[in-house]
């Protein structure tokens, strides 16, 4: 009698971790990933005169080098 009560709870377990499973694998599945969405007109501009600035600003830095010929 023993044997036989083993043998139902270890098919219990089995039953229950396969719902967990499939649960778990189902809520992953429907977590839609979050963008960061369409940049606005006013959003482009502000980072285009961002970079233009950090690029004439590293120009100035730069040493100066002299012309090659080639």
């Amino acid at each position: 009698m023993n044997h036989r009560w083993g043998s139902v709870q270890d098919t219990m377990r089995a039953t229950v971790l396969g719902i967990v499973a499939c649960i778990v694998i189902t809520a992953c599945a429907s977590d839609t990933p979050k963008g960061s969405g369409t940049p606005t007109p006013d959003q482009v501009r502000s980072h285009g005169d961002r970079t233009f600035d950090k690029l004439k600003q590293e120009e100035k830095e730069r040493p100066t080098q002299p012309d090659m010929p080639r």
